[in-house]
């Protein structure tokens, strides 16, 4: 494990959310069927109470592809997923035949039921008390790409400050959460660190800002010849001990 050569002198660290800090494929994907099932079961049954013949129930292959076209549409938008999800959601609705304002209801209705599902996760053994401890010696933040509603999350007591780069218009890669991350801690880059699991949209922009950075990937993963700056961990309870 090559380490930065000024950790010591870290006063912040900010970190990646889903992937690193716990698990979130069967996350997804038990919120996406969960949210759905519950939208055609429940509008089904609205519309049978009024005497109503049933619409068509939301296909979760079509609901993908209205997203990724909306996505396309709106580009601005592409990163910001609850967006999306609710107006594809919309969309989709009236298409099957209910009204606008109907459509817009449900479709907000089966959102909140995303959300309440999204933010069933479970942190990484170890991970909360080690949060407990680092935000006891460095400002913390998180910056995500994803809709979890983070500030609902146990694990949340610990940050100050937290970002959804997706709803600032600005998914990373893009710099500019991470330099308002930067900000609003009141930290110089080359004193921050940021942890993520994606190279992409994690380590390459934190470093380029000059960010020190933590790459997060299983022991399994090929690394060798880190840049300079970059550590590898397989697991993020692993920060502690490099940081102790």
């Amino acid at each position: 494990m090559l380490a930065p050569a000024n950790l010591s002198r870290l006063e912040a660290i900010t970190f990646d959310l889903d992937d690193t800090l716990w698990d979130n494929a069967g996350v997804m994907q038990r919120t996406e069927h969960g949210h759905v099932d519950w939208l055609n079961t429940q509008l089904t049954a609205w519309q049978a109470r009024r005497g109503e013949p049933a619409t068509d129930p939301i296909d979760l292959e079509r609901y993908l592809a209205a997203r990724q076209a909306m996505a396309r549409q709106h580009w601005s938008r592409r990163g910001d997923f609850s967006w999306l999800r609710e107006h594809s959601l919309v969309q989709l609705l009236v298409e099957n035949g209910l009204d606008q304002d109907s459509a817009g209801e449900w479709a907000a209705r089966a959102m909140q039921q995303f959300h309440q599902l999204r933010i069933d996760v479970t942190p990484f053994p170890g991970a909360d008390a080690m949060l407990e401890r680092l935000a006891s010696r460095y400002r913390l933040g998180s910056i995500t790409n994803g809709n979890v509603a983070f500030e609902r999350l146990a694990i949340a007591r610990h940050f100050h400050e937290r970002i959804a780069a997706g709803e600032m218009l600005a998914p990373k890669p893009d710099p500019r959460p991470f330099l308002a991350m930067l900000a609003r801690l009141n930290v110089r880059p080359e004193r921050a660190l940021h942890v993520g699991d994606s190279w992409e949209e994690d380590i390459l922009p934190a470093r380029r800002l000059g960010m020190q950075a933590a790459w997060i990937a299983p022991t399994q993963t090929q690394v060798t010849d880190l840049p300079a700056g970059v550590i590898h961990l397989a697991c993020v309870t692993e920060l502690e001990a490099l940081l102790s």
